[in-house]
């Protein structure tokens, strides 16, 4: 009997020393920057649903945008049918001023000149449109520009780019509407985002 006993002793203590050299074999094969948090589980951690990801992202590199990340324009709409403009509203800068048709070039000093060589605003393509806006450059990505139409739809217009009065739109996909705002040396370029019935 003691000498069954002095075996199970041996055994035990044998596979407690293997057990351990397992367990160092492992922990040498993580890498250097591996924490204690890493190894466990999220609901060991008290996480769940939008925390554990966040975690998961920040473990992984990921970026999580905070409080004061800027937000991305919003994807343009499908055009709309052809009408005519009849104001200009720009809610950021207080403007809301008529909206004429007029040849290339002219710039309305009551209001605002549709330039009618060019694509009505909301319409497929790049409608251009001049006026005496001293603030124009005052405008940021992601305000809006809305054009009450003849055919009794608002078409609003989401800024995604400020350039000199010289640079034109360039890149917009085909069949896509956008509004090119041009005022002394600033040009404004805005795509159509969203559109809504204007009052009678």
């Amino acid at each position: 009997m003691p000498r069954a006993k002095w075996v199970v002793g041996v055994l035990t203590t044998g596979l407690l020393f293997a057990g351990m050299g397992v367990l160092r074999a492992t922990e040498g094969a993580k890498p250097a920057a591996a924490t204690a948090g890493d190894a466990l589980p999220s609901r060991a951690l008290g996480l769940s649903g939008p925390r554990r990801l966040v975690q998961q992202l920040e473990h992984s590199g990921g970026h999580t945008p905070g409080k004061g990340a800027r937000r991305s324009v919003r994807a343009g709409i499908g055009p709309l049918r052809p009408a005519r403009p009849l104001r200009l509203l720009i809610p950021a800068l207080r403007v809301d001023v008529p909206l004429t048709g007029e040849d290339a070039g002219a710039v309305s000093q009551e209001g605002a000149a549709w330039d009618t060589t060019e694509p009505a605003p909301g319409a497929a393509g790049t409608a251009v449109v001049s006026g005496d806006f001293p603030r124009l450059a005052e405008l940021r990505r992601g305000a809006t520009i809305e054009v009450p139409r003849a055919d009794r739809r608002t078409a609003v217009f989401t800024v995604y780019r400020i350039s000199p009065a010289g640079i034109t739109g360039r890149g917009q996909p085909a069949g896509r509407a956008q509004l090119r705002l041009v005022s002394g040396e600033t040009a404004v370029l805005a795509r159509l985002t969203g559109q809504r019935r204007s009052p009678r």
